[in-house]
């Protein structure tokens, strides 16, 4: 039986098998990874897709390579975890300090710190074990990645918008399907990689929203406190930047109509969510964060239907 305090936080899926089936003994590190949080995973999946789906129709393919796909939804998950758990393992003291984060695996006791970076290892070997799939320029630019995820953590401290350096980090994706798919970069998916790093900003002030006041009170500093008052202004100039930019890319890769539809609705939303933004709502801000999902996933099957028809 677990201990008070070992549940899921407030921001899990509720009733995720993780919870459910998983060993006892296993969720605690099920949780360090935020297994049962699978919006995270999915947000860093998506940019990879798009740019696999980018590629394919440069290419003129009917669809991105599967197996590629598939190696980015493995290596989505396994790297997702590994930088929540060294996120965690680099915030334990912080966390403390707040009242959504207190009860985490590691700030509670659930985890030792010894027992975290050991599982920490682990999923960088699925990682790595992943990345090595690719090609060699692929891989190289992988790698490339590290530096900013190990920067990350830190920026809250005394950067006031550390929400760029996590999209710097969680678009690199947008990146890896182009030279998987090519051995090389370019313009385009550069553009592309900016325009997500933009959604992640816009998005992840959304999420921001719900630790405002305990943020301010442990002197975290993000977005969503940069912004203030005029928070919903700040989102709406990050979506307009991504729409602005992901346009870009497409003129550059010269894509069908199908995609620019998808565009358009994959726009539509984002409007949508910063019409429904309200600082004092972090439940709210929640499932508005939480639907960006639905927003990747519109734009992803456009570019499927575009390079299919």
């Amino acid at each position: 039986m677990e201990r008070p305090g070992a549940s899921s936080l407030p921001d899990a899926v509720r009733g995720h098998w993780a919870d459910r089936w998983a060993p006892a003994g296993l969720r605690p590190y099920l949780r360090l990874a935020r297994i049962e949080r699978p919006i995270g995973w999915w947000l860093l999946l998506l940019p990879c897709w798009w740019s696999a789906a980018l590629a394919a129709l440069v290419k003129g393919q009917p669809y991105p390579d599967p197996l590629h796909c598939l190696l980015f939804l493995i290596g989505a998950v396994a790297m997702r975890g590994a930088g929540c758990t060294y996120n965690d393992i680099v915030d334990r003291d912080l966390d403390l300090r707040v009242e959504r984060t207190r009860q985490r695996p590691l700030p509670s006791g659930q985890v030792s710190l010894k027992g975290a970076l050991a599982f920490l290892g682990l999923q960088g070997l699925v990682g790595l074990l992943v990345l090595l799939q690719f090609n060699g320029f692929a891989i190289l630019t992988g790698f490339g990645s590290l530096a900013v995820v190990a920067l990350y953590p830190f920026m809250k401290r005394f950067f006031w918008m550390p929400q760029i350096v996590l999209g710097l980090a969680f678009s690199w994706g947008a990146l890896m399907g182009w030279a998987a798919a090519f051995g090389s970069l370019g313009l385009t998916p550069v553009l592309l990689y900016l325009a997500s790093i933009a959604w992640v900003v816009g998005y992840d002030t959304i999420y921001a929203l719900q630790d405002i006041e305990d943020d301010e009170i442990a002197g975290i500093k993000s977005s969503a406190r940069f912004f203030g008052e005029r928070v919903t202004l700040g989102v709406g100039i990050c979506y307009g930047l991504t729409v602005l930019l992901m346009t870009a890319a497409f003129v550059r890769a010269g894509v069908g109509i199908a995609s620019f539809i998808g565009l358009g609705l994959f726009a539509v939303h984002l409007g949508w969510q910063v019409a429904r933004i309200d600082r004092a709502d972090g439940a709210g801000a929640l499932r508005l964060f939480r639907s960006n999902r639905d927003a990747g996933l519109i734009l992803f099957a456009a570019m499927i239907a575009d390079a299919l028809f």
